[in-house]
């Protein structure tokens, strides 16, 4: 049994796995489509990624606003958590992700990566660290 962690952007998803022991979390890949709607694609690469790591919850970054208030982007958030219930029966957590951007860009400086990589790894980098989160505060 796994947690998968998802980071929902405008055009990206950003995707972790847990390990076994719900110890870790590894950034696995990036969603990408062409139309914030256009979900079929991305539902369905998420069900391929359940079935190949035997996920049984999955923990979704909600990006509410620092004040703790709900705009529009995590309402969007909150949406794409009913439409990944109703497509796989797993439960979906919603995770604050306030801040997993500046760690993500954080780690992106430890590990050197620059430029146009950047855009391209932000995302998965930060549902890592939305699933790491998630674990930490499981094991408290």
């Amino acid at each position: 049994m796994r947690i998968m962690g998802l980071d929902y952007g405008a055009r990206t998803v950003g995707v972790a796995i847990s390990d076994e022991l719900l110890m870790t979390a590894q950034a696995k890949e990036i969603i990408r489509r062409k139309e914030e709607n256009k979900l079929r694609r991305t539902l369905a690469r998420i069900e391929e990624l359940i079935q190949e790591y035997d996920i049984r919850e999955i923990v979704l970054g909600l990006p509410l606003h620092m004040d703790s208030s709900v705009g529009v982007r995590a309402e969007i958030s909150m949406e794409f958590k009913d439409k990944i219930e109703r497509r796989t029966g797993i439960p979906v957590t919603l995770q604050d992700e306030r801040l997993t951007t500046v760690e993500a860009d954080e780690i992106m400086d430890e590990l050197g990566i620059r430029g146009k990589e950047r855009k391209d790894y932000v995302d998965m980098i930060a549902a890592k660290v939305i699933l790491e989160d998630y674990l930490n505060a499981r094991k408290k």
